[in-house]
């Protein structure tokens, strides 16, 4: 009768473990599966208040303001691109016309695989990543997001979906900022809607405390060492 009893203790344990195993992969699939929003690039906006600052008569305003090398160029068809060659240093191209403050941005990209950029907000050249803030630019289609994907306040803000498209296709932003607070759309989605200046204690790998940033800065790419293009770059200062 023992012996019985534990050959029907192990169908038993081994039917559970079956049947648990079996829900688990389907879980994972439902993650990694599961439906998610399909976007939409939204229109550049024109309008009054509108700065193109890509217009011809604003592209000279684009420079390399880390150092002198050679590091993007701006053509015919008023796409900045970014070659992509810089890793260490990281270096940026910023408009140096003007500093902004509270503003509307709508700016489009698209991206090489595993390429990596970042569109810096509110900036001071000197030290851009300490003393402004980013929002990641990355080739990760497909990918669940995290702090770190494409749309995110980098390192400290998850987006609610990725909305990002292939590698080589182009993406909108349209981000709002004003005081502390902080919306992205990416693609025609709200993913990002928050209050820097909620957050009085460092996040992230940062050491500062993102309430503490300045209010007002430069507007800048980062050369990440991915190929990048930007296109269709319109702000509107908000009073």
């Amino acid at each position: 009768m023992g012996k019985g009893k534990n050959i029907l203790l192990f169908l038993i344990v081994l039917i559970v473990g079956i049947y648990i195993g079996m829900n688990f992969y389907s879980w994972l699939d439902d993650i990694f599966n599961e439906p998610i929003p399909i976007g939409e690039i939204t229109k550049k906006p024109e309008g009054e208040g509108w700065i193109d600052l890509l217009s011809p008569e604003n592209r000279s305003y684009w420079k390399n303001v880390t150092d002198e090398k050679n590091i993007f160029e701006i053509q015919e068809d008023g796409v900045l691109h970014i070659y992509g060659r810089s890793l260490h240093p990281l270096r940026y191209v910023g408009f140096s016309q003007r500093t902004f403050s509270d503003f509307q941005l709508h700016i489009e990209f698209k991206l090489t695989r595993r390429a990596n950029s970042g569109v810096f907000l509110r900036s001071q050249i000197n030290d851009p990543v300490y003393r402004g803030f980013e929002i990641q630019v990355l080739e990760d289609y497909g990918k669940l997001p995290n702090k770190n994907s494409c749309g995110a306040i980098y390192d400290i803000t998850t987006p609610m979906y990725n909305m990002s498209f292939p590698a080589g296709q182009w993406n909108s932003y349209d981000i709002t900022v004003q005081g502390g607070e902080v919306q992205v759309v990416m693609n025609g989605w709200l993913i990002i809607h928050t209050d820097i200046d909620k957050m009085t204690t460092p996040l992230g790998k940062f050491p500062v405390a993102y309430a503490s940033l300045p209010k007002e800065g430069y507007l800048l790419l980062q050369d990440h060492g991915g190929e990048v293009w930007y296109r269709n770059i319109c702000i509107k200062p908000l009073k």
